[in-house]
């Protein structure tokens, strides 16, 4: 009878297998074939590789089945075989394994830390396919590997505990600094995932042993829970055609030991490994005998926000204390006090900047509180907000308050503009996703979105807190406002209020919205927001045409103009159309004034006479308001 696995790791360090992908390489199999394929055509191959890491000393076996999943496999043409490849893999391993070993059923990620276009419903779907068929057969545990970011390891362990009983390994990929990408510490995340039902947390890929010892020493000592550590053999080189992995075996072995001291319980290989690196490992915890689970330290409570990190007492040479000072003028304390306005003006799509500072002069002298600037708003392409935005300030005098697109730059450019921002003291930010490029001026153009609305205010955060986006601590801390998009026209305001509370808790500290243009609309927002302790920018765009009130209600997301409104606006153009579009944002601004300290004015076709008259309009409302108050 095969023992207790949860039994086992009480009492010794159990040995886990190497690699199967880049073992299979090095055999002289294709990179670029599936190897989960092999289960069903190969199954003989796949479990030769499996007896050579048992017979190495391997008592943990993973199956052939890390990339084996719907998303992946219809790469290749076989997402209709997912049930047949799992379940033949475990079938595979079982029969190397016999009767005195332990299988695991491998369910890697999916994004893979990459912004992938699948939604969290659909991984959860992917993962449950999956982790069903694996245990339709006889496996041990499942392990969850090469994670990237804790909210797809959540989603992936919410399907397994929802499955099953079984051991779940969770397995960050991670290097040295010990964050995951979005953000969270391992320590952090760890404690997430066992509260949530983790029974044995771990690393594999990306780094080699030092690169996870790393981080394993600062987790302080053993943990009351059990670790598992899977390295790479090194990083790897490209030579003469192959890739070789530096980490021999005997440095593996010695590695182990130490390992072993830090609380690891299950210790195998990932990329690079062979079964001479598994031996090795075997022969270096032969004679083990590890300190008892019980008396290692308990995870720290939960926190469902990236941790504020100190480096070091404040000194002279510490910007936090002059920035102190404007933050204290920032649009947040600013509309905490009286009606606040933000008046978006889009930068040019030509090298002619003559009429947008024209613009921008006249709404500095109307009074606006800042100018914003969109980042290449529906996809079209435009002068660099930052650019304008700086000159915008040192030219006028006028605060920018830029956007930033999560679809434009990768992680790499992300943090490289918003560092650029915090130079040129442009704090003030609006995070949002972006409309994908396929529907702008170059739908050729790639959309990258490596990270989420919600990802890119946590991140941005980040910066607030000295802390890089890859964990690295930075000299000085930024300052950045971040704002967030809110689209209330949608069928379900309840349900885009949720979302927006998620932004919130992601760090947002203030809301713009899309235009309204319903005043029904804006007291329901008013409703529905009450409960929110951070400012909300009440967004008015005034129509210049019948034919732009159509457009923007049959074809621009997030936008929904009621009926009397089109009405008002059919068949208008030139100047009559651009005057009644300015007097029915008057109308909508009476409700709006009542409700918001925060108005958010959108100039159409850099006809900036139009949000000049608006700012205009707000102030007078503004003063007649507070005369009349003080009059009672």
């Amino acid at each position: 009878m095969r023992p207790d696995l949860r039994q086992a790791w009480q009492n010794e360090v159990l040995i886990g297998d190497g690699a199967l992908g880049t073992y299979m390489y090095q055999l002289g199999f294709s990179v670029g074939i599936s190897y989960e394929e092999m289960n069903l055509t190969r199954p003989e191959v796949i479990q030769d590789v499996h007896r050579r890491y048992i017979d190495a000393g391997a008592s943990l076996i993973e199956t052939n089945t890390f990339s084996a999943n719907y998303y992946k496999l219809s790469k290749f043409g076989l997402e209709e075989q997912v049930a047949d490849i799992n379940r033949a893999a475990v079938r595979i391993a079982r029969q190397a394994a016999g009767a005195d070993r332990f299988v695991a059923g491998a369910v890697g990620t999916i994004r893979g830390g990459k912004r992938i276009n699948v939604t969290n419903q659909e991984l959860a779907n992917y993962f449950e396919e999956q982790m069903s068929a694996l245990l339709t057969e006889d496996v041990d545990a499942l392990i969850l590997e090469t994670f990237y970011d804790l909210q797809e390891m959540r989603l992936a362990l919410g399907r397994a505990r929802h499955l099953t009983q079984l051991p779940v390994f969770c397995q960050f990929a991670v290097d040295h600094l010990g964050r995951t990408l979005d953000g969270y510490s391992i320590e952090e995340a760890f404690g997430i995932l066992q509260a949530e039902g983790a029974d044995v947390l771990g690393f594999n890929c990306h780094s080699g042993p030092k690169g996870i010892m790393s981080v394993m020493e600062k987790l302080n000592g053993p943990l009351n829970i059990p670790l598992s550590v899977f390295p790479n053999a090194g990083l790897a080189d490209y030579v003469d055609g192959e890739y070789v992995y530096g980490a021999t075996p005997a440095y593996f072995g010695e590695c182990a030991v130490t390992f072993a001291d830090l609380g690891a319980r299950f210790i195998g290989g990932c990329c690079g490994t062979t079964p001479e690196h598994i031996a090795a490992v075997a022969r270096a915890l032969e004679e083990y005998d590890p300190v008892p689970l019980d008396e290692g330290h308990p995870l720290p409570a939960i926190r469902e926000s990236i941790q504020a990190l100190e480096y070091g007492p404040k000194n002279e040479n510490d910007r936090c204390d002059c920035q102190q000072a404007r933050k204290a003028q920032n649009i947040v304390e600013l509309v905490k006090e009286r009606h606040t306005v933000i008046v978006e003006l889009d930068p040019p799509r030509d090298l002619d900047i003559g009429k947008f500072m024209t613009g921008a002069a006249a709404l500095k002298e109307a009074g606006i509180d800042a100018l914003t600037l969109a980042d290449n708003s529906l996809a079209v392409t435009r002068m660099s907000n930052m650019a304008l935005g700086s000159k915008v300030h040192s030219d006028l005098g006028l605060r920018p308050l830029i956007h930033i697109a999560c679809r434009d730059r990768n992680l790499i450019g992300t943090q490289s503009h918003m560092m650029g921002f915090d130079a040129l003291g442009i704090d003030h930010i609006l995070a949002v996703t972006g409309d994908p490029a396929r529907f702008g001026d170059l739908p050729g153009a790639s959309s990258v979105y490596d990270l989420t609305s919600f990802e890119i205010i946590r991140m941005i955060k980040q910066l607030n807190e000295g802390i890089a986006f890859s964990g690295k601590p930075l000299k000085h801390r930024a300052n950045f406002i971040i704002g967030a998009a809110f689209n209330p026209n949608v069928k379900h305001l309840n349900k885009a209020v949720e979302r927006l509370e998620k932004k919130i808790a992601s760090g947002a500290d203030y809301i713009m919205t899309q235009p309204v243009y319903n005043p029904e609309l804006i007291v329901a927002i008013r409703e529905a927001t009450a409960h929110l302790d951070i400012p909300i920018f009440l967004g008015i765009m005034p129509l210049a045409s019948g034919k732009n009130a159509e457009y923007l209600h049959n074809e621009v997301p997030g936008i929904t103009l009621p009926e009397s409104i089109l009405k008002r606006m059919e068949g208008l153009q030139g100047a009559e159309g651009r005057a009644m579009g300015v007097e029915i944002a008057k109308e909508l601004l009476d409700t709006a004034l009542q409700h918001f300290n925060g108005i958010y004015l959108m100039t159409p076709f850099m006809f900036y006479e139009m949000t000049v008259a608006l700012t205009n309009y707000v102030h007078e409302k503004s003063l007649h308001r507070a005369s009349h108050l003080s009059r009672s």
